[in-house]
C-alpha cells in the first residue's frame, strides 16, 4: 500500500521593503498538495509612487525560475498591496479571498493598490466564513489585521501547519496574541507557522 503523498509547503521571497529602517522581506507560500498546486499570495511585480517610500526591492515570480502555469489555484490572504500585486500573473486562475476584504478593498481609501486588486483578467472566488479548498486545506478567517483577513489551514496526519500572511508580521505576536486572528492560530496549536515577512517559520514554544 502506498504511503500518502505528503502536503509541503516553500516560502518564494519576492521582495523586501523598507520598514523602520530595515529591510522586511515579503514572502508567498507554495502548497504542493496531492490535488494541485496552490499559492499563497502573489507578492509584488512592480514599483508604485504610493509605496515609494518602502523603497521596494522587487524579485517577481515572473522573473524568477517559477512555473506560473502550474498554479491551479492561488489564495490571498488579504489585499494589501504586497500580498496581491502578482495577482495579475494568474488571469483566469481562481483567486480565493474573503468577500469582506474584497469589498473593502474595493471601496475603502488608501488600504491597497486598488489597480492591482482589479487588475486585468483576475478571477476572484468570494469565500464567505471557512471554506475547504482541497482535502486537508482549508481557508479559515483570522480577523485583526483586516477585518477580512484569511489563514490556510494544512493538515495532513499531526498537528497542522499554518499559512498566515500577516495576522502575524513578527513572532512576538503569536507569542503574546491579541488579535482575533492570532488567537485563532494559536487555538489551532499548529506544528509550524508561516508568516509573510519572518524568513523562518513561527513554532510555538516547548512546553
Amino acid at each position: 500500500m502506498n504511503a500518502p503523498t505528503p502536503i509541503t509547503v516553500t516560502p518564494v521571497l519576492v521582495a523586501q521593503l523598507l520598514a523602520e529602517g530595515e529591510r522586511m522581506p515579503v514572502y508567498v507560500h507554495v502548497i504542493d498538495h496531492p490535488d494541485g498546486r496552490v499559492l499563497v499570495d502573489t507578492g509584488m511585480t512592480e514599483l508604485h509612487p504610493a509605496v515609494a517610500d518602502m523603497d521596494p526591492v522587487i524579485s517577481p515570480l515572473s522573473e524568477q525560475e517559477f512555473d506560473l502555469s502550474g498554479i491551479d489555484f492561488v489564495v490571498n490572504t488579504h489585499l494589501h498591496f504586497d500580498h496581491c500585486g502578482g495577482n495579475r500573473l494568474f488571469a483566469g486562475t481562481p483567486i480565493y479571498v474573503q468577500r469582506r476584504e474584497l469589498e473593502d478593498a474595493r471601496t475603502e481609501n488608501d488600504y491597497t493598490i486598488r489597480e492591482w486588486v482589479d487588475a486585468p483578467g483576475v478571477r476572484y472566488v468570494p469565500v464567505d466564513g471557512e471554506f475547504e479548498l482541497l482535502p486537508g486545506m482549508r481557508l479559515v478567517p483570522a480577523p485583526g489585521h483586516t477585518r477580512g483577513t484569511q489563514v490556510v489551514v494544512v493538515e495532513s496526519g499531526g498537528r497542522p501547519i499554518v499559512i498566515c500572511g500577516d495576522v502575524a508580521v513578527w513572532f512576538g505576536e503569536l507569542d503574546e496574541p491579541h488579535t482575533e486572528g492570532q488567537l485563532l492560530v494559536r487555538a489551532l496549536d499548529p506544528e509550524l507557522v508561516w508568516l509573510a515577512h519572518a524568513h523562518e517559520p513561527w513554532r510555538p514554544p516547548a512546553v
